[in-house]
């Protein structure tokens, strides 16, 4: 197992919590981005990939657990976006 790798992951992977909590709670996508968050999924799906097909070994689980969390933060982001948009027609309806 690659120590480093799995302190980078341990360190990318810390933050997640954060973001996903704070996209929970303020239904919005202010300071976020689909794009980028796009990206980081396909990086961490080569990661995966990678672990599969080359070098299998714990930090595998890591990479999992790295992509889920930002898929979800992908998610509200989604969910977050319909809420604007619901909103702003709300508003402007009035």
């Amino acid at each position: 197992m690659s120590g480093l790798e799995a302190l980078m992951l341990l360190c990318f992977g810390a933050a997640w919590p954060f973001s996903i909590v704070r996209s929970w709670k303020s239904r919005s996508t202010q300071g976020k981005s689909l794009f980028f968050l796009l990206v980081l999924i396909l990086g961490y799906l080569a990661g995966i990939a990678n672990k599969l097909l080359y070098h299998f070994d714990a930090v595998l689980f890591l990479y999992l657990l790295n992509v889920l969390m930002v898929s979800a933060d992908a998610v509200l982001w989604l969910r977050n976006r319909r809420y604007e948009i619901t909103n702003a027609a709300a508003s402007s309806q009035k």
